[in-house]
């Protein structure tokens, strides 16, 4: 088969992912040389975690469909590493790219490797140095098999250079996350989703929590919720509610003791628009997720991160986000309470050009020219 374009799968499983692809598929989708194919594992696969990002970005629909859905790790990994390679034995693309750390980014990169076809990371080079975490592994697998490593930060390429990794295999293109928000910058300023909830710019926090370490054991989430009550009282939260930590406060029943707070609102997940727009007018952020540290330090908003460790040590490092426990976060929310937000430095190369920057690495990789057809 004879192609004028050089075909890329942009591997789409998880929110995060969502975002990350969308301005690469823009910025290809409008060069005269690449095909991207955008592929949708299914593992995240509601409207609210998955249907939303791709209107929201103004993505088609995904030209493959895996249709995975949930399970164990080793259940989904397996799964599309199957499904991932059916589609590469029937019609392998010119470049793979995966991005971040979710257990399909393994799963297909691993799949790719074994039948040889050439593999990019976006994202490459984090970590938490923490073993306990799914995301780590998948992290340091996905970039040892990898051919090509595009780091956000500087400090991923010291931690692949540490691990031996080739220095010509690295490049540092930035932040594609930023990307994403600029994408959509003047949709999230116009949404005002604070005043739905009736909060007041600048006078409310946002809390995110899914993960297994704070949600899955009753006593830690008992006492998370403890904490989040007691500082609602100093300052009004509100809460989407990943589908797992929904869960856990049904089955622990301690959604109604929260419900009943007057300074706590919760709501379903939201698309990136509505979820940006609060985070844009918020006082301060309380996560545990990854992308949200970087969001919060471009927009330099205060983060409290309930995790011992992050991948994202440059957004501690410049004083925007700060790692915390059960134990200390109300004293931090009290610290950003009682002192001004500090200015804080915009990490380099967050500027909302990584995509461009990607496309021209391809481009190079593929060894592109304006429609010149090559075979497949």
């Amino acid at each position: 088969m004879t192609h004028l374009k050089k075909r890329i799968h942009l591997i789409a499983a998880a929110r995060p992912n969502f975002m990350k692809i969308a301005p690469l598929y823009h910025v290809l989708a409008r060069s005269g040389w690449a095909e991207p194919v955008i592929v949708h594992t299914g593992q995240h696969y509601d409207d609210n975690m998955s249907d939303a990002f791709f209107r929201d970005f103004h993505l088609p629909e995904p030209h493959i469909h895996l249709g995975v859905g949930s399970g164990s790790h080793a259940e989904q990994t397996g799964r599309v590493m199957m499904a991932y390679e059916r589609v590469l034995l029937k019609d392998p693309p010119d470049l793979l790219v995966v991005v971040g750390d979710v257990n399909s980014t393994l799963a297909t990169t691993i799949a790719a490797a074994k039948l040889g076809v050439p593999i990019a990371h976006l994202e490459a080079g984090l970590r938490s140095f923490d073993m306990s975490m799914p995301e780590e592994i998948n992290r340091l697998v996905t970039d040892r098999l990898s051919h090509y490593l595009w780091t956000p930060s500087q400090d991923g390429d010291a931690n692949l250079m540490q691990e031996g990794v080739a220095p010509e295999k690295i490049q540092f293109v930035g932040n594609i996350m930023i990307d994403a928000f600029e994408m959509l910058r003047e949709k999230i300023e116009a949404r005002s989703v604070c005043t739905r909830h009736h909060l007041k710019a600048g006078n409310y926090g946002v809390v995110t929590l899914h993960r297994p370490s704070n949600v899955d054991d009753d006593d830690t989430l008992k006492a998370l919720c403890e904490v989040l009550v007691r500082i609602s009282k100093k300052i009004p939260l509100v809460f989407p509610v990943h589908p797992r930590t929904a869960k856990r406060l049904a089955e622990t029943s301690l959604m109604d003791g929260l419900k009943a707070q007057p300074n706590l609102t919760f709501c379903d997940p939201l698309g990136y628009i509505e979820f940006m727009s609060l985070v844009c007018d918020a006082r301060f952020v309380l996560t545990d997720s990854g992308g949200v540290q970087e969001e919060t330090t471009y927009l330099k908003i205060p983060c409290l991160t309930l995790r011992p460790n992050t991948e994202r040590p440059v957004t501690v490092t410049i004083g925007s986000n700060r790692l915390c426990t059960v134990r200390n976060i109300e004293a931090s929310v009290d610290g950003i309470l009682q002192a001004p937000c500090h200015g804080f430095e915009v990490p380099e190369l967050w500027d909302g050009q990584t995509a461009q920057r990607v496309a021209s690495s391809i481009r190079k990789i593929v060894g592109a020219e304006e429609g010149v057809a090559h075979g497949a």
